[in-house]
């Protein structure tokens, strides 16, 4: 019994690179984003110190922590295709 070897078309292979090269655009996105959201939220306007103090770093951590909860909630509810609780 032959395996199935088929090769993927042309056309094929531009909607996966397609799809591939959308992701990484999304997911850029979606990390400059918390990128400037945490940074805005969680370190003072005027730098004091050149490193990040202990409450800044705390405010990063649950900013980041909190901002991957979210997204990972909408993400599966709109997978689901339910409405929010």
């Amino acid at each position: 019994m032959a395996a199935n070897t088929t090769t993927p078309t042309q056309l094929e292979k531009d909607q996966i690179f397609g799809m591939a090269e959308k992701e990484m655009e999304y997911r850029v996105e979606m990390f400059n984003k918390l990128t400037h959201t945490c940074f805005n939220k969680c370190v003072e306007k005027r730098y004091k110190e050149a490193e990040l103090n202990m409450g800044e770093n705390s405010c990063i951590d649950r900013c980041v922590s909190k901002y991957w909860q979210v997204t990972n909630l909408i993400g599966q509810l709109l997978g689901s295709n339910r409405p929010p609780m």
